[in-house]
């Protein structure tokens, strides 16, 4: 029975690990049709707010006003920031409401391009994006190819070394 057990639980952690190293250099075709509200409560496309940053290195933070993580990461993306003034910084939020999203935008002084999600991070863009965790940051390149798909708040080394060789 021991033995049936270790191996369940081997299994789950290799399969949790090797999840975590999926990497994608291309969002997939639904994440790139699904909609984002802008802070001007328009519609926009994914995929469109990603041809305004071709050119750049990017990093897409998804956040949410209500996520405790989220807020104390908040410091560290603030010097992230610093440290790459020549980076594009991209937010999506998944708060449930705009009100909510816009004071969180204000309270902590983010700067960049913000876009609310429409339907949180359990409907169709999260899914669209594998999005398990928040906050989840995002890197893409020039090119405008996935340089990092999936990193979380413990992750801020790794992150500002990917921007670094990037840029």
């Amino acid at each position: 029975m021991k033995k049936i057990a270790l191996l369940i639980i081997s299994f789950v952690t290799f399969s949790c690990t090797q999840a975590q190293k999926i990497q994608k250099t291309e969002f997939s075709e639904k994440a790139l049709s699904e909609t984002l509200l802008d802070s001007n409560d328009k519609q926009v496309k994914f995929q469109d707010i990603l041809k305004k940053q071709k050119g750049k290195t990017t990093v897409i933070e998804v956040w949410a006003s209500w996520c405790g993580d989220c807020v104390k990461a908040m410091p560290k993306l603030k010097e992230l920031q610093a440290a790459n003034p020549k980076v594009s910084y991209v937010f999506i939020s998944m708060d449930k409401t705009a009100e909510k999203w816009k004071l969180g935008i204000e309270k902590h002084e983010l700067k960049g391009l913000h876009f609310m999600a429409n339907d949180g991070m359990k409907g169709a863009f999260g899914t669209a994006i594998d999005l398990d965790w928040i906050p989840r940051y995002i890197i893409i390149d020039k090119k405008g190819k996935i340089a990092v798909y999936r990193a979380i708040e413990t992750d801020f080394a790794q992150i500002d070394e990917t921007l670094k060789k990037l840029q």
